[in-house]
């Protein structure tokens, strides 16, 4: 599976993607690839200008057509054989979740995110140059480089290989259903801190774990679990 970001900010992608699991899968076990694309790089202007003031007035500057535009074409090139799909991070645009993250890890090989900046962008990028639009919720950033760091993640645990453990996926909170994730404990089994008041005031004194859990009964530990996802 490979990635590619157009960003005016690649230091903002850059520490993500060769971190933690993304950064083993990316990094050292191969299993997926992801580039990252300063669109100043592509501007063909003298300055590397990628933004000006928008035709018929407005606060803001506007993201320009044409360095997005020469960066695609620059990937295309590079890449033209593999299934692709174009993102561009958008506020406003329909919700990605947990359904579209596996969905587009089975439909393409190859996932390339728009970021957005200033106070938007060419609409002409959104008419003729990608397939479809997201956001990760109904709020305002400043910028398109943390969704498409969300998205990116999500789509990846779902590739082959990139997890330590498979199996941790079947029973992740809204991977098939819109059920909650059953809580989940570690040793100690009883920890009495120095303030167990320290945030919540009527808190017990000792914080321990449910005795199911301790019950090595598996069967009644599953049917547990099953009850605290309703």
């Amino acid at each position: 599976m490979r990635f590619d970001i157009l960003t005016l900010f690649p230091s903002v992608i850059e520490p993500y993607v060769n971190s933690g699991v993304i950064g083993r899968a990316h990094t050292i076990k191969k299993s997926i690839q992801i580039g990252i694309h300063n669109i100043r790089d592509y501007s063909h202007d003298s300055h590397n200008k990628v933004d000006d003031a928008p035709f018929g007035g407005g606060a803001g500057m506007i993201l320009q057509i044409e360095p997005i535009y020469y960066t695609l074409e620059h990937i295309l090139k590079e890449y033209p054989d593999t299934n692709k799909h174009i993102i561009l991070t958008k506020a406003g645009a329909p919700i990605f979740n947990q359904e579209k993250a596996i969905s587009l890890g089975k439909e393409y090989n190859h996932i390339i995110f728009i970021c957005g900046r200033y106070e938007g962008i060419d609409a002409r990028v959104e008419e003729y140059l990608i397939h479809e639009s997201l956001s990760i919720g109904q709020f305002i950033l400043t910028g398109g480089e943390l969704p498409a760091l969300t998205m990116l993640d999500a789509i990846s645990r779902h590739i082959p290989d990139v997890l330590g453990n498979e199996e941790s996926l079947s029973e992740e909170s809204w991977t098939y259903t819109n059920t909650k994730e059953y809580p989940q404990y570690s040793r100690p089994a009883e920890f009495t801190p120095d303030n167990p008041h320290l945030i919540i005031e009527d808190a017990p004194n000792t914080w321990t774990v449910p005795d199911i859990l301790l019950s090595g009964n598996h069967q009644r530990i599953h049917e547990w679990k099953q009850n605290q996802k309703k």
